[in-house]
């Protein structure tokens, strides 16, 4: 059995992705449409936002990798291999955890050459995995992270086209809910399953200004969406160099862009953040995201060669960091604002002011 990769082998700049972005947002027709789009062309009727009230709705696999029970691999070492008496069960990230299993281990810890599975690492409980209900406490909060902004009234309104993959649909619905939220058009299509002719069948860019694929960007044994789009257009990137959001994706179908998000929210979240945005305020010749810049509390520690994603909050006049590199969606409901940590950076200084985003009113 073949060893895939979890990640793609090489990682893109996120600088280098946005500037081929914008290279091909030149190439576009200037966007005409100027009317607010109606709920009835938005693809709105699709989505629901009530089922977020505990999501995960079960335990599921937050990377790709083998579940197992942890009890079972008590001793497990590269030095001495605990034979399994069944074969392990493969699962994908956002796939659910199989009854009677409660950790998740890489690939490479299980050795599967032989006749019977080896496994070569023990686990703690809970490891790879996103725990039924942990990961949402206050839905409102964690849909409002997802806004896109204020257009103004007259500013254009590009088409989009968004392709939901099967196991990114919280993603796709939290995009959508944004999008129909600002009036922009969005034509929502489910791809009919997770192999890359199904997916093909839904990248029609012949009316929309932006597709975006939701799903399916990783390198795991049923990702398609990279194959699916190189079928029918070009991968210009794939992999990039940011924490969350690694297995994101672009490109393009004839002269429209292509973004392909992971289907976790956390990781679709900060491609949404860095990479979507910053296309839409291109094509609606701007908008309104309001930044704040306040001092750090405390210093935020990052590593040279990736740019991560910090969380933060204000307090006593001062930006305090709650994460950087990760986003569970439990602290971006209490999160005030969001700030990129470029990836030449070791991070900053206490004290350093720095311009974050902002993802609710402040406090007065």
């Amino acid at each position: 059995m073949s060893n895939p990769q979890r990640l793609p082998t090489s990682l893109t700049p996120l600088d280098v992705a946005l500037s081929a972005l914008s290279a091909l947002l030149r190439e576009l027709k200037p966007v005409a449409t100027s009317e607010r789009a109606s709920p009835d062309t938005t693809g709105c009727g699709a989505v629901e936002i009530s089922e977020l009230k505990a999501w995960p709705p079960h335990d599921v696999a937050a990377v790709d990798g083998w579940a197992l029970r942890v009890s079972d691999l008590v001793g497990a070492s590269s030095y001495s291999p605990l034979l399994l008496t069944t074969p392990p069960v493969w699962v994908e990230s956002g796939e659910r955890i199989p009854d009677g299993c409660d950790c998740v281990l890489d690939d490479d810890c299980v050795d599967r050459t032989g006749p019977m599975a080896q496994v070569l690492a023990e686990a703690i409980p809970g490891q790879g995995i996103r725990r039924k209900g942990r990961e949402i406490a206050d839905a409102s909060r964690v849909v409002n992270a997802w806004r896109t902004g204020d257009l103004h009234p007259a500013a254009r309104r590009p088409r989009l086209r968004m392709v939901n993959i099967p196991g990114g649909i919280i993603t796709a619905k939290l995009i959508a809910a944004s999008l129909c939220e600002a009036g922009i058009g969005v034509d929502f299509v489910e791809a009919a399953a997770r192999d890359a002719a199904s997916i093909a069948k839904a990248l029609d860019t012949s009316t929309c200004d932006l597709l975006l694929m939701i799903g399916g960007s990783g390198v795991g044994r049923t990702d398609a969406t990279l194959t699916a789009l190189a079928g029918c257009g070009e991968i210009i990137a794939h992999g990039l160099a940011l924490q969350p959001g690694r297995t994101a994706a672009i490109g393009r179908i004839g002269a429209v862009p292509v973004i392909a998000l992971p289907g976790a929210p956390d990781q679709a979240l900060a491609i949404w953040w860095t990479l979507v945005l910053p296309v839409l305020d291109r094509l609606s010749g701007g908008s309104r995201r309001e930044t704040i810049t306040l001092p750090l509390a405390r210093k935020i520690a990052s590593g040279v060669g990736i740019a991560e994603v910090a969380l933060l909050d204000e307090k006593d006049g001062a930006w305090m960091p709650l994460v950087v590199g990760d986003l569970p969606l439990a602290t971006i409901a209490r999160a005030q604002a969001w700030l990129l940590v470029p990836d030449g950076s070791e991070g900053y200084a206490a004290g350093t002011p720095v311009d974050a985003y902002m993802l609710r009113e402040r406090a007065q």
